[in-house]
């Protein structure tokens, strides 16, 4: 019997990698797969569905299915998370001290669309107080001038947004044209050592994992979508692929975990790997949906709240049943 020729593209995650290597099979695929930017991947997917499996945005997965289009069908991988409690900047002298301070100001984000942001709002209204429909909210490149943003669907028509085509956030953040600006990643001359911005959150860490565990949140980025039209014809597919990617996954904390190489180029990395299990416990990058489900749960409703849903969306809706379940011995 032939296998089912497919292409995934993805980012190089080390707890992907056995997928790209071929270390890891899909029982009944014959995958082919490409390595690309994120920025190249969610355009492509969003824009076109180049690919017949692909990393996509969480908030312009969940964005699209409010919007009706469920062309794509969502897997509970999630290769990408990160908090972002870090991602709000302002000028080195400005007087915002706390993310309180936000109430009413003039914010710059890439993208309303972003996920990142998406988190980093849902966190500044739920957590620190900022009334969202106070704030003047400016969208265009962090770094250049003119970026769109990329999820077409009329978006958050009750929030104050005006596009910005003619200068960058970062030029506006300088000249005082915005109080802050919500970057992930941080502006470049901030990478590069300029230190007229500086983050609005010094030893972030230390407050995200107070957030997390306050909440439970730890944010999911992004997540593997398939092409429905393959789902539909071979719905053996999706879970074959979400098998894949779990053992893929479990594969790559195990090497984290040995001691006898550094696995990675970073000193103290099981220092690190302590401090995530202390936190996470043992599996401290799962996926499903109910080891995620206060991350899930919290995305729908800041996704809502934010307007990026013309209609109601559950953590249900977002993944085939098919996946979800699973026999038992």
């Amino acid at each position: 019997m032939s296998e089912l020729k497919i292409t995934l593209a993805c980012s190089e995650y080390d707890h992907v990698v056995d997928l790209l290597t071929g270390a890891v099979r899909v029982k009944g695929v014959d995958l082919n797969c490409l390595t690309l930017t994120t920025e190249e991947l969610f355009f492509r997917t969003t824009r076109f569905q180049d690919f017949d499996v692909a990393e996509m945005s969480f908030a312009r997965y969940v964005a699209m299915l409010a919007s009706g289009n469920d062309s794509l069908v969502g897997l509970p991988v999630f290769p990408s998370r990160m908090f972002r409690q870090s991602a709000v900047f302002v000028q080195a002298d400005s007087t915002i001290a706390s993310p309180a301070d936000l109430d009413g100001a003039r914010i710059g984000v890439p993208e309303w669309a972003q996920t990142a942001g998406v988190y980093v709002r849902g966190w500044l209204s739920e957590d620190e107080g900022v009334d969202l429909k106070s704030v003047d909210w400016f969208q265009g490149g962090v770094n250049d001038a003119g970026r769109e943003e990329t999820f077409t669907q009329e978006i958050a028509r009750d929030f104050k947004i005006t596009r910005v085509k003619d200068r960058s956030l970062t030029d506006m953040l300088l000249a005082g044209d915005l109080d802050a600006l919500i970057a992930a990643p941080p502006p470049a001359i901030v990478e590069q050592g300029d230190t007229r911005i500086r983050p609005l959150i010094n030893d972030s860490s230390q407050v995200e994992e107070a957030w997390f565990n306050k909440t439970g949140i730890y944010p999911i980025m992004h997540l593997i979508v398939l092409k429905r039209e393959i789902y539909e014809s071979e719905p053996w597919v999706a879970r074959n692929l979400y098998t894949a990617f779990e053992s893929a996954r479990i594969n790559s904390l195990e090497r984290l975990r040995t001691r006898n190489a550094s696995r990675i180029a970073l000193p103290w990395a099981h220092d690190a790997i302590a401090r995530a299990e202390r936190v996470f416990g043992h599996d401290w990058f799962p996926y499903g949906v109910e080891a995620n489900r206060p991350s899930l749960d919290a995305f729908v409703r800041y996704a809502a709240s934010q307007g990026l849903c013309a209609a109601p969306v559950t953590v249900g809706d977002l993944f085939p049943e098919r996946v979800l379940q699973s026999h038992r011995v």
